[in-house]
C-alpha cells in the first residue's frame, strides 16, 4: 500500500504522502519538526496539537486539517487515523488500513513518558516503518527522575557560585521538558526568542506549561543567578555574551557518547532524548507484531540487520531525507523567531 519515492512515503490509493521531503498536493505530517514537516505542500493533515505549530513554522495561511488521536477518516477507501507517538506534543503515528492490510508509519517516537506529550501507543499491524536514530545497543537512556536530579544539582552548584545556568535543547520538544524540570529550582527562567514563541503558543493552545520570559537585550542589568534556555543554533554566538558569568549544559541523547560534550564545547552534558533508545526500539517493533519492518533514518543498516537476525523479521533499510535533529535545528529556529 505504501511505497518510497523521490518525494517521500506515498500511498497511491489515497493519493497522499506521509512526511514528504518535497512539495506535494496532500501531505500527512507525523509531527512539526523541520525534517518531517517541510514547506511547500498544498494541503496538510496532522494531529490537532500540531496544527498551530505548523502554522508558526510554515505560515498562517497554510491549509491544515487536523484530527484527534484515534479519529478516523476515509481517503478513497483507505482508513487513516493518528495515534500517539510520545515524541513531542502533537506527534503521531499514522495508521493506514486498506483491504485487510495495515501499515503504520511511526515518524519519530519514544516510549518513556515525559509528562508533557501523550505516551506512545503500540499499534498492531502488518507493516511498520520505524526510525532508528539511536539504533545501537550503547544507547540506553536514564529515567526522567535521574535527569531531573542531575540537572537540578548542577543548577544548585551554579547558584552557590553565583553564576548563571545556560541549557541547550531543541526549540520544540526538548525545551519544554527542560523548562518544566528547571522550574522546580525557583530561579528566574529566560528563553531565546524561538523557544519563547513556541512555549507561549503551546500555553495558548491549552497545554499546562510554565511561562518563561524572553531573553532581552538588557540582560546584563540582571543579577546572577538565573537560567537561560536556548536552541543549538545560538550556541557560541555573540548573543550569549550578555549572560556572563555562566556555565553551559547540552541536553541530548547524543550525550551518551564519550566526547560528545567536548565536541559541543560545553561544560556539562545531560542525557535527554525525545527518541527511543535501543531497548525502546525493540519493544516498539515487537509490540506491533508486524512481520515487515522498514527502517529509516539513523543506524538503519545495523538495526535492520539486528531485526532480521535476532527477531527473524523481514526488515529492510529505507533511504529517506529525514535527518539528525541537529542538522535541521538552525533552519527550524530561524523559521519560528
Amino acid at each position: 500500500m505504501l511505497t518510497f519515492n523521490d518525494k517521500g512515503i506515498y500511498c497511491s490509493q489515497a493519493s497522499v504522502y506521509i512526511d514528504p521531503w518535497m512539495p506535494v498536493e496532500k501531505a500527512i505530517v507525523t509531527h512539526a519538526h523541520a525534517d518531517h514537516a517541510r514547506p511547500g505542500s498544498k494541503h496538510y493533515l496532522c494531529h490537532r496539537d500540531s496544527a498551530n505549530l505548523l502554522k508558526l513554522r510554515l505560515g498562517s495561511q497554510t491549509s491544515i486539517q487536523s484530527l484527534e488521536y484515534g479519529e478516523e477518516i476515509n481517503l478513497n477507501g483507505v482508513k487513516v487515523s493518528l495515534h500517539p507517538a510520545g515524541h513531542i506534543i502533537g506527534s503521531a503515528q499514522i495508521r493506514l488500513s486498506y483491504k485487510g492490510q495495515i501499515w503504520v508509519v511511526s515518524g519519530d517516537y519514544k516510549l518513556k513518558a515525559d509528562g508533557i506529550s501523550i505516551p506512545f501507543e503500540p499499534i498492531k499491524c502488518h507493516h511498520f516503518i520505524t526510525e532508528s536514530t539511536f539504533g545501537l545497543p550503547i544507547y540506553r537512556f536514564p529515567e526522567l527522575d535521574e535527569f531531573n536530579k542531575d540537572i537540578l544539582h548542577w543548577i544548585d552548584e551554579n547558584r552557590h557560585n553565583n553564576i548563571n545556568s545556560i541549557l541547550v535543547g531543541y526549540t520544540l520538544g526538548k525545551a519544554q521538558r527542560i523548562i518544566e524540570t528547571v522550574g522546580i529550582s525557583g530561579l528566574p527562567i529566560y528563553a531565546h526568542g524561538a523557544i519563547a514563541n513556541v512555549q507561549q503558543l503551546l500555553i495558548d493552545d491549552g497545554h499546562p506549561l510554565r511561562s518563561v520570559e524572553r531573553a532581552s537585550l538588557d540582560m546584563k542589568k540582571l543579577a546572577a543567578p538565573y537560567i537561560v534556555i536556548m536552541p543549538p543554533s545560538a550556541l557560541h554566538s555573540p548573543w550569549m555574551k550578555k549572560f556572563a558569568p555562566y556555565e553551559v549544559a547540552y541536553c541530548s541523547g547524543w550525550m551518551q557518547l564519550r566526547g560528545a560534550r567536548r565536541r559541543r564545547n560545553v561544560n556539562r552534558g545531560f542525557i535527554l532524548s525525545d527518541h527511543a533508545d535501543w531497548s525502546e526500539l525493540n519493544l516498539a517493533v515487537t509490540a506491533t507484531e508486524a512481520e515487515n519492518i522498514y527502517v529509516t533514518h539513523g543506524y538503519k543498516s545495523i538495526y535492520a540487520k539486528w531485526l532480521r537476525e535476532h527477531y527473524h523479521l523481514n526488515a529492510i533499510e529505507v533511504d529517506t531525507l529525514y535527518e539528525d535533529d541537529l542538522l535541521l535545528q538552525e533552519d527550524s529556529d530561524n523559521a519560528i523567531q
